[in-house]
């Protein structure tokens, strides 16, 4: 019997960036047969509503007052520089 299973594994950089890669295996008979992988970043005040429930509880750790404060500031910043 073929089914499909999704995991998730999540990194968090310096400034506060979640990565966050979507692990999708087809299994047979309990053998995987298949993997695919998809990243994506959630960064400080991004909304996280519809996020897997482990990185929703990373993001309510993670992205305090301060770090959204920090990462909005240095965006800013960039900003002026081009």
């Amino acid at each position: 019997m073929l089914n499909k299973k999704i995991t998730f594994d999540q990194s968090i950089t310096e400034d506060g960036h979640i990565q966050v890669r979507r692990i999708t295996r087809v299994m047979e008979d309990g053998v995987e047969i298949g993997k695919q992988y998809h990243r994506h970043v959630v960064s400080p005040g991004d909304d996280y509503a519809k996020e897997d429930e482990r990185t929703k509880k990373i993001a309510q750790v993670v992205h305090t007052a301060k770090v959204i404060k920090d990462y909005k500031d240095k965006m800013k910043e960039q900003e002026k520089l081009k």
